[in-house]
């Protein structure tokens, strides 16, 4: 059944309208909330109210969702060929002629852009590009290789990706909250598998070791529990490093404690009934984790940018 965005919108575009749905563009919103987190952690809240340094940032944010993120979404699209539902994209529809090339297309506009950026940003943006060109495309095709999936994307999102939104702004980075960026990657090691474990029957059909099918449900939230410590180790590390004290601070620590309640009334329910979860349910959990995670963006932002 055809939705009414989707009827409009090929109802505007045509068949080509099936290019824009494999870019992905409901997780657009997310990718954009996590760069930012870099952005206003470099400028402070006070001075994204001033708008400092927001061209670039605006730049680095549009050349990184749209081109590098909708394209590395869209190219794995082009190989995977999936049938089932995938993360942000219900009933997709066949991977339209030529999407490879298209996503290859769109990625390389991107760097074009990013030469307008600082040299940080730049950096980031290729070393993404080649891991995204890794990890779909045969005969490489990293993703269908366990523990090398969850690598690659514990450092593309987790880390580079708000690396990315403060590198646009060409502020150096301080140890304090260096540390911060640091404790994004093993949260979203925490994260990964739980956007698979829906997906496990549809990936060994295909043949593909991700991480996920190969550890199965119960050993992936068993990683997601402690890749979870470390992230909020590295965040109460980065408080310490930045001189947060009690009482002054409380409200500081009493941020980053709700965000990690918030992971802990997703992981330790959902490991406890792990075995007797249907794929419609691990699919629930995986959105439930997508908003434990919002919560600990905004928790970041408040406790390190104002």
């Amino acid at each position: 059944m055809v939705t009414r965005a989707r009827a409009a919108g090929y109802a505007l575009f045509g068949q080509r309208f099936d290019y824009l749905l494999h870019l992905r563009p409901a997780e657009w919103p997310i990718m954009a909330a996590h760069t930012a987190v870099g952005y206003l952690l470099a400028v402070g809240l006070a001075g994204a109210r001033s708008g400092r340094q927001l061209v670039p940032a605006l730049l680095g944010l549009v050349l990184w969702i749209a081109c590098l993120n909708g394209g590395t979404l869209a190219l794995n699209s082009a190989f995977d060929r999936d049938e089932g539902d995938v993360a942000y994209l219900r009933r997709p529809p066949p991977p339209p002629r030529g999407l490879a090339s298209f996503s290859l297309s769109l990625m390389a506009v991107g760097l074009l852009g990013a030469l307008a950026l600082p040299a940080g940003y730049i950096a980031a943006y290729v070393l993404c590009f080649v891991l995204s060109v890794l990890y779909s495309v045969p005969p490489f095709r990293l993703k269908a290789v366990a523990g090398t999936d969850w690598a690659i994307n514990m450092w593309g999102f987790g880390t580079l990706t708000p690396y990315a939104g403060w590198a646009a702004t060409g502020m150096a980075v301080d140890p304090a909250r260096a540390l911060v960026l640091l404790a994004f990657c093993p949260l979203f090691a925490a994260l990964y598998p739980l956007t698979q474990l829906y997906q496990v029957e549809e990936d060994r059909r295909r043949g593909d070791r991700t991480f996920a099918s190969v550890l199965g449900a119960r050993r992936s939230l068993d990683i997601a529990l402690g890749a979870a410590v470390v992230a909020f180790a590295l965040f109460i590390a980065g408080g310490v490093r930045a001189g947060w004290r009690v009482p002054a601070d409380g409200w500081r620590w009493t941020l980053l404690g709700l965000a990690l309640v918030a992971w802990a009334v997703v992981l330790l329910p959902w490991r406890a009934r792990a075995a007797r979860l249907s794929a419609s349910l691990h699919q629930r959990g995986m959105y439930r984790a997508l908003a434990a995670w919002a919560v600990t963006d905004v928790a970041v932002v408040l406790a390190w940018g104002t």
